[in-house]
């Protein structure tokens, strides 16, 4: 589950950093029938801020009240649903990096001391993450053994373990 907005990857105009961090500001501007709204996101070098576009010459009537309140009150659960969104990142060619915006929730360490575990793994949000890494901090191992029992056939998933994975998947791991 997220515990922070993850930080944005782009290459600011100001300074050679290439990360911002999006604090959940937006603005809104509106042109007689038309609106305009950005997600604001601040350089982690320089502190320079770069306008992601969420919505441009929109007429204002098709934009939902409450996606229009949200933007007002600068909800930071709507910035992190926009950042998730294929189409907002395509469209302003950034790129996020979830390093250190994640945790893991285990139901305890009692199935651990199990020969065969069957476990199913739940994302709370679309975060993109190694799912053997994922493995090895659950079941408390280090990546190179889960890599190993993975070679040997002890750690068996329906879905590819070596890439990288944003959606449910279940594995067994066998002792």
């Amino acid at each position: 589950m997220p515990t922070c907005l993850p930080l944005v990857l782009r290459r600011c105009h100001s300074c050679a950093s290439g990360r911002f961090r999006a604090n959940g500001k937006f603005r809104v501007n509106a042109n007689h029938k038309v609106l305009d709204a950005w997600l604001l996101v601040l350089c982690t070098g320089c502190g320079d801020t770069v306008k992601l576009t969420v919505l441009e010459r929109v007429n204002v009537r098709s934009v939902r009240p409450e996606l229009l309140e949200r933007m007002h009150d600068n909800d930071p659960s709507l910035a992190a649903e926009l950042l998730q969104d294929p189409v907002l990142r395509r469209r302003n060619r950034i790129a996020l990096d979830w390093e250190g915006a994640w945790r893991l929730d285990t139901c305890g360490t009692d199935h651990l001391d199990r020969e065969v575990i069957d476990v199913s793994v739940r994302f709370a949000a679309r975060i993109p993450v190694r799912p053997l890494r994922l493995i090895a901090d659950g079941c408390g191992l280090s990546r190179a053994e889960v890599e190993r029992l993975h070679e040997e056939g002890k750690v068996v998933a329906a879905v590819r373990l070596s890439g990288r994975l944003s959606g449910d998947f279940t594995f067994t791991l066998k002792r």
